[in-house]
């Protein structure tokens, strides 16, 4: 047994979860940003065969928003538009750990969107026969239900008493660091090269068609370029003089000290501004919405704290002595519709967005690699893509999924082309 043991540890001590390479001169396919998407991108291109891609992000994997999110999953969308992909999402991460051979530790522990007026029910209501209709399964709930659900949850609310809530029993919480470790790990096993501190510092475009890339002084030729990269969409876009209706803004939240299990799901509110849930390990994770202006800033503040910390105390007042320890930031790239941008950009081929996924990119990352992968494969996006073109913005056909969210607080004002 203690030689077995020995020749084990042996053999994996040096073992690398991805390899260093150095850049080649050219690749099929050149990914700019190593967070899930651009990860899930090259994963799903190299199940397909292609294997010549590169993925370039300028710090480390995980580094921007992949690592800077609550983990949550769901399919409770309401947009059919939206449902139909989040669904497909959910469908691929039930399943994913086994395909990557990596325990992602998926928790369907159920999602819950609670609503303090008869208003918010309607909303919710709204969701309910989409997701349905759709064959997603979501239901209206009342408040004997969500006592009964969530023990420990102030039924007189936050500020107004809970009408009702929507409850969707798949949603859950992924681990968001082992997602992108599993995509990386899958991805290199079948022939990926993953370059970490690598900065894409320009894009080269001839005849209306991208030629490669410059990266850390080293230029790369490919044939596609694909802008995977969160809240600096923009900024990469403009390499190609490409002007979004994206505005970069922060998402704040925080994680308390491990207390004794008292809750199993994921509460959001439709009216307020927190949603929360507690980790495995005990530690109560909770966000807020998005911050009221514009910035690249990963750094948490005061006022959002007050907020969270204060609402959540009125909705589970058993969390009012309990320690904060960490607070946090990601950076979100918002549209004016609150849905993704996906697909090649007209008049420039081989250009390809999948940006423009707010609050909620984390959790579609099977899907958006699925159809950005056979968007490169085929030439051709599918039915389920289609609508997120970047065309909708001037053919005034939005797909507004707004009322998905945790709602925006009045007065509330963005601006859209940076």
């Amino acid at each position: 047994m203690e030689v077995w043991i020995e020749g084990l540890l042996s053999s994996s001590k040096n073992k690398k979860m991805w390899q260093k390479h150095e850049l080649k001169d050219r690749y099929d396919v050149v990914i700019v940003g190593g967070g899930v998407q651009g990860l899930a991108i090259a994963y799903y291109l190299a199940k397909r065969g292609i294997t010549n891609v590169a993925v370039l992000d300028k710090t480390y994997l995980g580094g921007g928003s992949s690592g800077r999110n609550t983990q949550i999953i769901r399919a409770n969308y309401r947009t059919p538009e939206n449902v139909r992909f989040y669904n497909e999402a959910l469908t691929e991460f039930e399943h994913l750990s086994q395909q990557l051979e990596y325990n992602l530790l998926v928790d369907q522990m159920g999602h819950t969107t609670l609503a303090f007026t008869d208003t918010m029910v309607e909303v919710l209501r709204l969701r309910v026969e989409t997701n349905q209709a759709l064959g997603v399964d979501s239901r209206l709930i009342w408040p004997n239900e969500i006592k009964d659900l969530y023990p420990a949850i102030n039924l007189n609310g936050s500020r107004y008493p809970i009408v009702a809530a929507l409850h969707h029993p798949r949603g859950g919480t992924v681990r968001h660091d082992a997602l992108v470790w599993g995509f990386a790990k899958a991805a290199e096993r079948l022939g990926v090269e993953i370059h970490t501190h690598t900065e894409v510092t320009s894009i080269s475009v001839e005849d209306h068609a991208v030629t490669g890339v410059t990266a850390n002084g080293h230029n790369v030729k490919c044939n596609y370029v694909v802008n995977a990269t969160a809240g600096w969409a923009s900024t990469v876009a403009k390499m190609v003089n490409l002007r979004l209706p994206i505005v970069t803004v922060p998402l704040q939240a925080l994680v308390t000290e491990p207390v004794k299990s008292f809750m199993d799901g994921v509460i959001a509110g439709a009216d307020i501004d927190v949603y929360v849930y507690q980790s495995d390990r005990g530690e109560v994770i909770t966000g807020s919405e998005l911050d009221p202006y514009s910035s690249y800033c990963f750094k948490g503040t005061f006022p959002t704290l007050e907020l969270i910390s204060s609402i959540t105390v009125e909705l589970l007042p058993c969390l009012g002595n309990v320690n904060i320890l960490r607070q946090w930031a990601g950076i979100c790239d918002m549209t004016p519709d609150f849905s993704p941008i996906m697909g090649e950009v007209p008049g420039i081929k081989g250009f390809i967005l999948d940006v423009g996924w707010g609050t909620y990119g984390f959790k579609t990352a099977p899907a958006s690699g699925i159809e950005v992968a056979q968007l490169i494969a085929t030439g051709k996006p599918s039915d389920i893509m289609a609508p997120f073109s970047l065309t909708r913005f001037y053919e005034n056909r939005l797909v507004d999924e707004k009322a998905a969210g945790v709602c925006l607080r009045p007065g509330r004002q963005y601006y859209y082309l940076q």
